[in-house]
């Protein structure tokens, strides 16, 4: 084909896909979350509903939680390139190719970095409230008896708590033992329930049951004390130094690797204005998740730095991927 009719191919094929990008959404927009109830459902309902307010289409949540958000991810990965399916999820999708031995999909090949929502703070390390320990030191050498029997949760194996979960113990040679629950809420339950001794867990879904009393609160895995718990120790401060895991909390969209460029920045536009929203801002910032609403490429740039930072990690910890 002549170089001027291959030409004019591509200027029409562009001008269609901005013609799509333009009018999207033109019809629903699924949104799949990979968890149950916890932070990335949380922050898509917020983010799902501004955007059925200002575009006047349904942006339905439909949760697939298990496999630590894979589940999820995997039916956008093999979803049309069209803008109709969405992934919202955590920072356990970079974490989990450097944890899990065998990925259903690529994470850089097989999807499109839309934008970062938003950023959470550090974790909390809390015990159940049972335990009569009242301090780092305590609760490791109580869990250092021979007679203790301790475990750890998490939303999922390979997810960013379990790999905080994974240091703590390495740190402080302790024998805790892994529970993966299906999301945050079911790992919360199980805590406040006794069935698992320790985690770490997001302000978001623990300060409720730490003010009621049914949690308490050891340490903050901040470089520096969190605002909304000035008295609570920082890891370091705690006695466990290399713990400061302040970016282990984000909330990011991705679409399909082969929807056309125009159509995602379409996609990140309205969001960035959805996330922009000084309702929207408030709602997140009641979840301690401070809102962003990066460009495509910055939020590449952002995960694949997330990659790399969470397989450093995964190394230190001695973590044996499964």
């Amino acid at each position: 084909m002549p170089r001027i009719a291959l030409a004019a191919c591509a200027a029409l094929t562009l001008g269609a896909h901005f013609a799509h990008a333009q009018s999207w959404p033109s019809r629903p927009v699924r949104i799949v979350v990979g968890f149950g109830a916890g932070g990335p459902d949380s922050v898509a309902r917020i983010l799902g509903q501004q955007l059925a307010a200002q575009t006047g289409q349904a942006f339905p949540i439909d949760n697939r939680p298990g496999a630590n958000g894979n589940i999820g991810a995997e039916i956008v990965a093999r979803a049309p390139a069209d803008g109709a399916t969405l992934l919202v999820t955590s920072a356990s999708f970079a974490v989990n190719p450097s944890t899990q031995r065998k990925l259903p999909f690529d994470v850089r090949r097989d999807f499109a970095p839309v934008t970062n929502i938003g950023n959470g703070e550090g974790y909390i390390l809390a015990i159940n409230a049972t335990l009569p320990v009242r301090s780092v030191q305590e609760f490791v050498a109580l869990a250092r008896r021979p007679e203790s029997r301790f475990a750890y949760g998490s939303p999922g194996i390979g997810s960013p708590i379990q790999l905080a979960g994974a240091m703590f113990a390495t740190r402080t040679s302790t024998d805790l033992v892994h529970t993966a629950y299906k999301g945050a809420g079911p790992a919360i339950g199980a805590l406040l329930g006794g069935e698992i001794q320790l985690m770490f867990v997001t302000p978001a879904v623990s300060l409720a049951h730490i003010n009621a009393g049914r949690l308490r609160a050891l340490a903050y895995s901040g470089s520096k004390r969190a605002g909304f718990m000035p008295s609570l120790p920082t890891m370091t401060e705690a006695g466990v130094p290399g713990m400061e895991l302040d970016a282990m909390s984000w909330y990011g969209v991705f679409a399909p690797a082969q929807t056309p460029a125009p159509l995602v920045n379409r996609i990140q536009q309205q969001m960035h204005s959805a996330v922009h929203e000084p309702a929207v801002q408030e709602r997140l910032r009641a979840i301690n998740v401070e809102p962003d609403g990066s460009t495509p490429e910055a939020f590449r740039r952002f995960f694949d730095a997330a990659l790399i930072r969470f397989a450093d990690m995964v190394r230190q910890a001695g973590f044996q991927p499964e």
